[in-house]
């Protein structure tokens, strides 16, 4: 059984002051095919070979996305970079700043090499607050990097509009999800929110974003943060079909 967060409770810190987070998801084991291929047996003088190590799997080709303990998703990021996200409803381009948090900007820069966010629902669109997004279309992935938390980096930019911040569930608890401020959420700063980079460009494609199903599951009528985990992208095209989603994001500038 896999301990999954549920990272939303942030949204209490400017009216109740609280963190709400939790949910336990439990995933269902997965039976290896067997082939009917019969094989010959070894020639007894000669010790069988070895199998051949796993291919990496990854969703962008080149990275192993199963795996966050891998080098290729621990890199350290540029100092500065640029981001540019293509979504259902136009681009828009983020640049991080590695000094506001260093941490989170490895953490997403690695993510986005990777492929991470590619087809990630913005789930959680809270007109003048939040748009939160970060959770992967594919279960198995979810459940991968689910407890694959970053230690806080120290607050020293303020979220304001624009600004790109990771969400979590508590100290020590940044993983994925990510959200872009839509307003002056000052409230955050003493939360352990330090945003790492901001919207440079078409802030009004984020502002676009479908908001219409509101806060989540279960204080809201919006998607449930435990089934995304659970369920992937299928439950949120069943169920939240008008939901905007990020159709690529790539790097297109380091210095």
């Amino acid at each position: 059984m896999t301990k999954r967060r549920v990272i939303w409770g942030f949204v209490f810190f400017l009216v109740l002051g609280a963190v709400a987070c939790g949910g336990a998801e439990e995933a269902g084991d997965e039976a290896a095919a067997v082939g009917d291929t019969p094989v010959a047996a070894p020639d007894p003088e000669t010790p069988p070979a070895p199998d051949p190590a796993p291919a990496p799997v990854s969703v962008a080709g080149t990275v192993p996305l199963l795996d966050p303990d891998h080098a290729d998703v621990n890199r350290q990021a540029p100092d500065q970079f640029r981001v540019a996200f293509a979504t259902t409803k136009g681009e828009f381009l983020v640049e991080v700043h590695r000094q506001w948090a260093p941490l989170g900007a490895d953490r997403f820069y690695n993510l986005v090499q990777a492929g991470y966010y590619n087809g990630n629902r913005f789930f959680r669109v809270l007109d003048g607050f939040v748009a939160q997004f970060g959770m992967h279309g594919d279960p198995a992935i979810n459940e991968a990097w689910d407890m694959a938390s970053i230690p806080d980096d120290p607050t020293g930019e303020m979220n304001t509009r624009g600004r790109l911040t990771f969400a979590h569930g508590g100290p020590a608890t940044r993983t994925t999800q990510l959200f872009i401020n839509l307003g002056d959420n000052l409230g955050l700063d003493n939360r352990g929110f330090p945003p790492f980079g901001e919207v440079i460009e078409g802030m009004s494609v984020v502002n676009s974003l479908y908001s219409g199903y509101g806060e989540g599951a279960p204080d809201g009528r919006g998607p449930s943060q435990g089934r995304i985990g659970a369920e992937g992208n299928a439950y949120l095209e069943r169920e939240f079909p008008m939901l905007d989603y990020v159709e690529s994001a790539r790097v297109v500038a380091e210095r």
